[in-house]
């Protein structure tokens, strides 16, 4: 039987609607398989769900065994191949696709990190001995006695935890991994700080944990969800806990880490010095560039990013009117007193009030270039007193999805003579709006796509997306003070640094020194934050690349759309668009903008 045209184009469609409804199916049903499975890695660590605003297994804290690790990535290959079984990923619409591409990466980057899992310095900067404490005072809320008694409980376990911890570290000495000697030194100081004060000694100071478990149950108090002999007896319980089995841990750690501090040398060393260090290294900068770059093509990358900085730098100089070098420029950044605020309680309010009013300002103006603003409030707080640092890196604490905790942008102000106020405006916009609390907060809002979606990271995409945003800031019209423009200019030429100081330092053999000659030579930045960002480049190998490839990534693909839609680009779309994902490797990116731009031509 002939069908007429009008029968054929009928049976095409429903041919097209039938074929549709089934990726649709198809879709949903792989998102709902995901969606489980990440309910059972959430489920594997009580941590996770606590800073998702969750309060299941809230007393408890995540296994740091060598077990656990085994479990765990034992679970993903099961995961991975259960999926891989009941998908074709040719049938998925493209999101879906890209779903399940990221899960199925996921157990590389997990087979990777589980290869390399003894090279992991284990009590190096923001290590569990600090990470602990600062997770109970800003991630454990008390809203009831019930979670005043997981606090409770949870403090208990920390003692366990760090025992777990410290077998971890032993095993990884034993066969010749250690952190460099200042890493031993630091990690000391920060054992002493968590244990200074009551209830472990007799001084007149709480310590910061005491503290802030005391303020918690006052506040309960107050609020009359407890009543004095409760919070009596809670006091007693908190430091029991805190003097009985949290106390010994610390002191089995600091008693290993000053008998195996004589095995470091004096001299700081990359992981190329590690047993395989140099393979260890390129697992390293796959993991947080998500490219296939090499060491000695980041290198090369920071050497030109550098000297393409340092001539927009000659310019604004000369538009400011300094009239010597551009290291004579530096010095002066570094030294003038007008960049420096009073080493004292006042000078830091005014750090925190200045920080605040910049983050205003940009907020008032999001709605230029965005169409979506998160639920999350944003806060701005001093580092704890026993994790800070002078110089130490500012960083964010994402909030709750719901909006219940707010994110927390974190500056260290232990020294203010190591953080330059012509850096701040900057360094908001990176932390703050529209930087890391915008992106991250949006992922974690997203629906429609697997919730792993919105929690996972990619350190290119996440770190250079903050780079991305202190640039974008200045075509919103910010950093109207020049000094704090060459600011923008001086954080954007210390990612490129990064570039040149961690290769060297991993893959190169440079010595603290020549890394220290380097970034001197480069930067504006006042002497106590170079020393210690180059420690933490010795200690956390391959990180501090990620911002500057991310961002020369977003800057290339944003290029690329202009040029393809000329004058349909737009700018509030292109950025709610690359934001609008979740954190993605920088190849599934690119290859979302290529659709972006296909579907606005179209």
């Amino acid at each position: 039987m002939r069908l007429s045209r009008r029968e054929f184009g009928l049976g095409l469609a429903g041919a097209a609607a039938a074929s549709g409804a089934r990726a649709a199916d198809a879709d949903a049903a792989l998102t709902a398989f995901l969606d489980a499975q990440f309910e059972q890695e959430l489920q594997m660590s009580p941590e996770r769900l606590t800073r998702l605003g969750r309060k299941e297994k809230y007393g408890q804290l995540d296994d740091l065994s060598d077990a656990a690790a085994e479990r765990e990535i034992a679970w993903r290959r099961k995961s991975v191949a259960e999926m891989k079984a009941k998908f074709d990923p040719s049938k998925l619409g493209e999101d879906a696709r890209t779903s399940y591409d990221i899960w199925a990466l996921e157990l590389d980057r997990a087979e990777a990190a589980h290869k390399w899992r003894d090279h992991d310095y284990v009590f190096a900067r923001g290590g569990p001995h600090t990470g602990l404490p600062n997770f109970m005072i800003n991630q454990h809320r008390v809203d009831s006695a019930a979670d005043m008694e997981a606090y409770i409980a949870r403090v208990e376990r920390i003692g366990p935890a760090l025992d777990q911890a410290l077998a971890r570290a032993k095993a990884a000495a034993a066969a010749g991994v250690r952190a460099p000697r200042f890493s031993y030194d630091q990690s000391l100081e920060e054992v002493r700080r968590v244990t200074r004060g009551a209830p472990f000694d007799g001084g007149d100071k709480d310590s910061a944990l005491y503290a802030d478990g005391l303020g918690k149950l006052a506040a309960l108090r107050k609020a009359g969800k407890i009543d004095g002999a409760a919070e009596s007896r809670m006091v007693g319980q908190f430091a029991a806990a805190m003097t009985g089995r949290m106390k010994p841990a610390y002191d089995r750690l600091a008693a290993w880490l000053t008998a195996d501090r004589a095995n470091t040398t004096p001299d700081a060393q990359g992981v190329g010095a590690l047993p395989n260090g140099q393979a260890y290294y390129s697992a390293r900068l796959l993991d947080e560039t998500t490219t296939g770059m090499t060491a000695d093509e980041i290198h090369q990358l920071g050497l030109s990013e550098v000297k393409r900085i340092r001539g927009e730098m000659e310019t604004l100089k000369a538009k400011i009117g300094f009239s010597g070098s551009l290291e004579d420029f530096f010095a002066f950044m570094r030294t003038d007193k007008r960049f420096f605020l009073p080493n004292d309680d006042a000078g830091r309010a005014q750090y925190l009030r200045l920080a605040e009013g910049y983050l205003a300002g940009m907020k008032a103006k999001l709605p230029t270039v965005f169409g979506r603003l998160p639920k999350a409030d944003l806060i701005v707080k001093r580092v704890e007193s026993f994790r800070e640092e002078p110089g130490g890196a500012a960083h964010y604490s994402s909030g709750a999805p719901d909006g219940s905790r707010p994110g927390i942008f974190y500056v260290h102000l232990a020294d203010t003579a190591a953080t330059p106020t012509f850096e701040l405006e900057g360094t908001c916009y990176h932390e703050g709006w529209p930087g890391h609390h915008m992106q991250i907060m949006l992922a974690q809002e997203m629906t429609g796509l697997p919730k792993f979606r919105g929690q996972y990271n990619y350190g290119a995409y996440v770190e250079g997306w903050g780079l991305y945003a202190e640039l974008l800031a200045k075509e919103m019209g910010f950093y109207q003070d020049p000094y704090n423009d060459f600011g923008r200019l001086g954080r954007e030429i210390w990612r490129g640094i990064r570039l040149v100081v961690d290769t060297g330092i991993h893959a190169k053999g440079w010595s603290e020194a020549q890394a220290l000659d380097y970034y001197r030579a480069n930067s504006p930045q006042p002497e106590g934050k170079m020393r210690s960002e180059i420690r933490r480049y010795f200690v956390n190998p391959g990180q501090a690349t990620s911002y500057k490839v991310g961002m020369v990534k977003i800057l290339a693909l944003r290029a690329r759309a202009r040029e393809a839609l000329g004058g349909r680009f737009d700018l509030r779309a292109f950025n709610d668009m690359i934001v609008g994902a979740g954190s993605l490797p920088l190849p599934v990116l690119e290859t979302r903008v290529d659709r972006w731009i296909a579907t606005r031509k179209a």
